[in-house]
């Protein structure tokens, strides 16, 4: 049966305290050490968890409600004797330590069957001389902790600190709590160093008993592979971090597959692309299906391949292996384990917050500063303990939000928050006005749409307009196309090759160019290659492949390959690869029109350059106009990196070239 249990507030070291948010709702499911409430005093702030794993029935108070020691929090429904029994037993393993504790007057006496011993812990030099207050502690009896493991959290008037627990060990008994006054000296606890001899004698058991299972499950194991192995098949790297739609399942269970054939074929907002079998085999399970989602390390498929006769010797072989190393090493393996390293979170503004703020979790100091910063608490990621917002979290916020103008795109774009501030677009019923019809996005455009948004409204564009005499340019191409015509070739060379080899030519001359800014804003990556994005227009939406050392490449290698991967990019068979590592993009529409345009640069490039239609006009040379072929360029750049002299330089370079391709070859 179940049974509902009263959970009163402990004792928090003052009078009256006042509840600032409920952690928890009736119906939930709480485990042990659950956070019920936060309470706030004039002191600190702190959460009161659950004494034991249950479910809500029932919430006495609500945010705003003044408590005290002894006022009932919530009815808890504790379900089974099973979760009694746990609970009622663990004071008792509490009370056993302090027992053993008690004789030990030098702190060094042997506890029961152990060569353990327990020490005093106490509040080492906090930089000042003055009593501060204890606003968390973290740790409970009868926890094992680890050495440099946080105890209690100590607040100064200048900063929040933990006090690492000296040694490995177990929490005997608990000389503080939250809302306390402690000091360098204090004792905060009593701990219960680890001896070796108990620990290590029980660690060799467990070994064994691995090491003679390991044998037979390997033995097992080994006799299936020598005849059949079944291997999993993941999507491998596709080029994206994101998830992509499954647009059709080339096999079914029972296929024979040879190496490379085609399983699934995969979408993403650039391309279409097959992933391949890595090996030959008999399709036992397909774990997609048409339509669903998956992204790299997903599992497509099983499938069976026929295993090698070397496979049972190499089971042998690992069957030692536990062996050894239970002989080997029992006292290392006895040793707590290491303390976890610090994750790595991302930037305050990078990361989604806290969202709204009754998740908060900052004390009252952390609030103040907080406040004088003028800083939304809601918008700061908290890296302390439970997701708590520390000193140090609002100042990293807070130089991140006075870099963010050096920085690159802000959060808040990608956030969906209005970036910009500006006013949402109207909405308009159009169908009032006459007959309409509504038409989906392709999913490249769906997808290229943001990424176009993000670049505009992020970086600073400026656009350098040229032109390029390709009179004499144009003669020399025809020429060779007449000539390539009657040596029956397929080649043809087309002037978007000559402008490849131009631009190329214009990075290796201003790196500045070929280069990215770094993602903190305060640096520029220079890139040691020459790879050219071309863009190319398809049924679906615009791609960008990319060709890869343009100033290695001859004219009629590049033609080949544009021709190649121009005719991949229109029947969607781009694969990732081919779209990755761009140094700088260009986009053509001289086979189109117009005279002129402002492209987006392409992040995390820094330069675009946009080719127009070609058009004779007269140009003067001193004594008379003469007809010229003149090729407008619209050369756009991120401000950020470049500047507008360079971008002039840039800019009368690659029309240079154009101009006198002989320059190629100095």
């Amino acid at each position: 049966m179940a049974e509902l249990k009263d959970i009163l507030v402990p004792d928090v070291g003052g009078d009256e305290v006042e509840i600032i948010e409920l952690c928890v709702a009736v119906g939930d499911t709480v485990e042990a050490e659950d956070a019920l409430v936060t309470v706030e005093s004039d002191k600190a702030s702190m959460d009161i968890p659950a004494p034991f794993s249950g479910k809500i029935a029932e919430i006495k108070v609500a945010v705003g409600d003044k408590v005290s020691e002894g006022t009932l929090l919530v009815k808890l429904e504790e379900a089974g004797a099973s979760s009694s029994e746990s609970s009622e037993a663990k004071p008792e393993t509490k009370e056993e330590p302090k027992a053993e504790a008690t004789p030990a007057s030098d702190s060094k006496t042997e506890t029961s069957g152990s060569a353990g011993k327990t020490i005093e812990v106490e509040v080492p030099d906090i930089g000042t001389d003055d009593e501060v207050d204890v606003i968390d502690v973290l740790v409970a009896e009868g926890d094992i902790v680890s050495k440099e493991d946080g105890l209690i959290t100590l607040e100064t008037d200048k900063a929040t600190m933990d006090v690492p627990s000296p040694e490995n060990g177990k929490v005997v008994s608990l000389k503080v709590a939250v809302g306390d006054k402690a000091g360098q000296g204090k004792v905060i606890m009593t701990l219960a160093i680890e001896g070796e001899d108990s620990s290590s004698s029980d660690t060799p058991k467990a070994d064994t008993a691995n090491t003679n299972q390991a044998p037979q499950a390997n033995e097992n194991a080994g006799g299936q592979s020598s005849a059949t192995e079944v291997k999993n098949v993941e999507v491998p790297d596709i080029g994206t971090d994101g998830e992509v739609d499954v647009i059709d399942v080339l096999v079914a269970v029972g296929d024979t597959v040879e190496a490379e054939q085609g399983l699934i074929t995969l979408e993403t907002d650039k391309a279409t692309m097959d992933v391949p079998a890595p090996f030959a085999g008999v399709i036992k399970s397909l774990e997609i299906d048409n339509g669903g989602k998956v992204a790299m390390g997903t599992l497509i498929a099983t499938i069976e391949v026929a295993g090698s006769s070397s496979a049972p010797a190499k089971s042998e072989s690992t069957n030692s292996a536990p062996a050894n190393q239970a002989k080997d090493t029992p006292a290392k393996e006895s040793k707590p384990a290491p303390k976890a390293p610090p994750v790595q979170l991302a930037h305050p503004s990078s990361v989604g917050g806290n969202g709204k703020s009754g998740n908060l979790h900052a004390t009252p100091s952390v609030r103040r500063l907080a406040s004088e910063f003028g800083v939304d608490l809601t918008k700061v990621k908290g890296t302390g303990r439970k997701g708590r917002i520390l000193a140090e979290d609002i100042k990293s916020f807070v130089k991140y939000e006075l870099s963010r103008p050096k920085a690159t795109a802000a959060s808040s774009v990608a956030a969906g928050e209005g970036g910009l501030q500006v006013l949402a677009a109207p909405k308009v019923d159009f169908a009032k006005f006459g007959e309409i019809e509504t038409k989906a996005l392709t999913r490249i455009q769906k997808i290229s749409g943001p990424n176009l948004h993000r670049n505009w409204v992020t970086i600073p564009h400026v656009t350098q307009f040229d032109e390029a005499d390709i009179t004499s340019l144009e003669a020399f191409r025809k020429e060779q196309n007449a000539m390539l015509a009657k040596q029956k070739s397929d080649l043809k060379i087309t002037p978007l090759v000559f402008i490849m080899k131009a631009v190329a030519s214009g990075l290796l001359t201003y790196p500045q160019f070929n280069s990215s800014l770094s993602t903190d804003g305060e640096s520029i990556v220079l890139k040691k290659y020459v790879h050219i994005g071309v863009a190319v227009d398809t049924p679906n939406g615009l791609v960008v492949p990319v060709v890869r050392d343009v100033d290695k490449k001859g004219v009629n290698e590049i033609s080949r390959e544009l021709m190649e991967i121009s005719g991949k990019a229109r029947q969607g068979k781009l694969t990732a690869k081919d779209m990755q590592g761009g140094c700088f993009t260009i986009s053509s529409l001289g086979g189109i029109g117009g005279t002129a345009f402002t492209p987006i640069v392409n992040a995390p490039e820094v330069g675009i350059l946009g080719v127009s239609k070609s058009e004779m006009k007269p140009k003067w040379n001193g004594s008379e106009f003469e007809p010229k072929l003149m090729l407008p360029l619209s050369l756009s750049y991120d401000h950020r990196v470049i500047d507008g002299a360079l971008a002039a330089r840039f800019a009368v370079h690659v029309s240079s070239v154009l101009s006198d391709i002989r320059k190629l070859v100095l």
